[in-house]
């Protein structure tokens, strides 16, 4: 049974403002593979990553990366782990010091985790080479570069430590579709190569297909369902997934059209927070919140040891849906009420 690499449970964080953005959220991440996030705008799933990385504090919960508690860690043991958990921010333009050229941006970051500077000069040079940035480039500010040339480097520089684990948060919304064709291969060639496992947020569900092997979807500051990637494009069960995956430009079928706006996350509905917006919500949704439950009737191929990176058997890659519906064996029966033409 091979150990989970990140182990984050019940990850609650409410701001000053009264937003509770994460709400009992837990993930765990395996060694070698890809988790997707998904969620529409404001659902936690950049939060949740904050929480992970410890850029922000969690009100509860519990870190654990590499068999390590993340969140008792302070001072030289902390700065140590964050070489092995690295960032790839939505905007690089935003994460790069405009005064340093690409490479001083590599070095400073091997230079911040005890690097001597010859070392690092040429860990950068074999870096920018490895993700595709022409050498000529080297000495160019950030105002100088696109912004796929600009992706490149932060993924270069998020490598330069040779992490275990890399989160990618929204790292190629920004770009136009051909560029973000090129970075996120360029992202399942290095996985290949260096074996890193990848904690991937984004709201574009083909992205999130393309490269991840489980997929957790948020909504509201909840994981909501959570399974391979395979056994989800299949079979989605939760209402939500079943809206997000109709919105997809393709042969789903029958469009789900959701009604009304997302809830305030300060003042979320009472039992389910999905059921003010759901086509299929009953009455006793509103009075208890549903935990996640295993999906009836789950294909033996998302739980299959081979869809793993490494062929290993896992606990936790099963099915789970956290709905009324699912827990009492209906979910598979409801016909959603949609709008719009097949």
């Amino acid at each position: 049974m091979t150990a989970p690499l990140l182990l984050a449970e019940h990850l609650s964080k409410r701001f000053d403002n009264g937003v509770l953005a994460v709400d009992d959220v837990s993930i765990t991440v395996y060694p070698g593979e890809t988790v997707g996030v998904v969620g529409e705008s404001g659902c936690g799933k950049s939060t949740t990553g904050k929480l992970i990385l410890r850029l922000l504090e969690a009100d509860t919960g519990y870190v654990a990366f590499d068999g390590m508690n993340l969140q008792t860690m302070i001072g030289r043991r902390l700065q140590h782990l964050r070489a092995q958990l690295q960032l790839v921010p939505q905007n690089p333009q935003t994460s790069l010091n405009p005064r340093l050229t690409i490479t001083e941006a590599v070095v400073f970051n091997l230079r911040t985790h005890g690097w001597d500077k010859k070392a690092a000069a040429r860990r950068t040079a074999e870096l920018l080479d490895m993700v595709g940035v022409p050498r000529d480039y080297s000495q160019r500010f950030p105002h100088e570069l696109s912004g796929g040339q600009l992706q490149r480097v932060a993924i270069a520089r998020a490598l330069s430590t040779n992490p275990k684990l890399v989160v990618c948060d929204e790292a190629v919304s920004a770009l136009d579709k051909s560029v973000q064709a090129q970075v996120l291969n360029l992202l399942v060639e290095l996985q290949r190569e260096l074996g890193m496992a990848y904690l991937f947020i984004s709201h574009d569900l083909a992205v999130v297909e393309h490269l991840s092997d489980r997929v957790v979807v948020m909504y509201l500051g909840r994981v909501v369902e959570e399974s391979s990637a395979a056994e989800l494009w299949r079979r989605p069960a939760h209402p939500y997934t079943e809206a997000l995956f109709s919105s997809v430009p393709g042969p789903q079928g029958r469009r789900v059209v959701l009604r009304g706006d997302l809830p305030s996350p300060a003042n979320p509905p009472s039992g389910c927070g999905f059921r003010t917006r759901c086509p299929v919500a009953m009455d006793r949704c509103a009075d208890a919140r549903p935990e996640p439950v295993a999906v009836r009737g789950e294909s033996s191929e998302s739980s299959d040891a081979s869809d793993s990176p490494d062929g290993s058997d896992r606990q936790g890659g099963s099915h789970q849906a956290a709905c009324l519906r699912v827990a009492e064996g209906s979910g598979a029966d409801r016909s959603p009420v949609g709008t719009g033409a097949p």
